[in-house]
């Protein structure tokens, strides 16, 4: 791939909202050709990596919370509601939803972003056993914990788009 705008197209949203990691990418010549999931996953997490704090807080926040306003509201990325629909999470009761609803408000309350985990491999209730662990985290290591949840993400979404070679 020879074009800036055409890899920005395609891999600038694997992390939420966030072209600016795709675009950082490329203009620091991390992108090896020809492409692979794994080679662009690394290439992507590294900018993510060398982000300010601030910039990766942006990306934390650009996330939605886990069965969410969003969700209620059919606002989600494709790739999010895809993912949260694979783990159950457009099929929960009200009771299960009033619950993801109380933990979203308290985690946001506490770290200033949602609780972010990569679905992939989990239920409902898998999920709902790490929310309320994490929860308990303090800021610090619960910011990291987000950071790695949004590579994994990133890395299903990128596989998702290219073979492993």
């Amino acid at each position: 791939m020879s074009d800036r705008d055409e890899f920005v197209g395609r891999f600038g949203g694997v992390f939420e909202h966030s072209p600016w990691i795709a675009e950082r990418a490329w203009d620091h010549g991390r992108i090896a050709t020809p492409l692979h999931s794994g080679s662009v996953h690394k290439a992507l997490c590294a900018e993510f990596r060398a982000a300010s704090h601030a910039e990766r807080m942006g990306v934390l926040r650009a996330h939605p919370d886990l069965a969410g306003k969003l969700a209620i509201a059919g606002e989600l990325t494709e790739e999010s509601k895809s993912e949260q629909a694979g783990a159950g999470l457009d099929r929960l009761s009200a009771e299960e939803h009033a619950r993801f609803t109380a933990l979203n408000s308290r985690y946001m309350s506490d770290f200033g972003f949602p609780f972010i985990i990569a679905v992939k491999g989990h239920d409902k209730d898998s999920i709902l056993s790490a929310f309320q662990s994490r929860v308990a985290n303090d800021p610090e290591t619960e910011f990291e914990t987000a950071c790695a949840q949004v590579e994994r993400i990133a890395g299903f979404r990128i596989a998702a788009i290219l073979p492993e070679t």
